[in-house]
């Protein structure tokens, strides 16, 4: 009988972000929130709902992104296109109107 490789869980244990069902850490949100001291309690749903709506807002901005990549017929997603994409969507750029993305790439260190 072959071994079984790779890291087995014990049946039921599922992280947080798994059972919401987000690629955006349950965990690490809650993390920054109790580190911020935005408030002197915190309820187990509050990360849960905040990494939903910043999961929710990513996928939207980068959606409009990929449309704009498409229009200008380029194939990879630029700061540029990003901030078109921002700025040219009214819910979008009111949310983010005072926002600066930058055009710059970040060099090698």
């Amino acid at each position: 009988m072959p071994k079984k490789r790779g890291h087995q869980r014990s049946s039921g244990i599922r992280s947080r972000t798994a059972r919401a069902e987000l690629f955006v850490s349950v965990s690490h949100i809650e993390h920054l929130l109790r580190k911020g001291h935005y408030a002197q309690r915190l309820s187990s749903s509050a990360p849960v709902f905040l990494a939903a709506i910043i999961q929710d807002l990513m996928s939207k901005v980068l959606e409009l992104a990929g449309n704009e990549a498409q229009k200008s017929g380029e194939t990879h997603i630029t700061p540029k296109l990003l901030d078109m994409a921002i700025h040219n969507n009214a819910l979008l750029s009111s949310i983010f109107g005072m926002t600066t993305i930058s055009l710059v790439a970040p060099g090698p260190h």
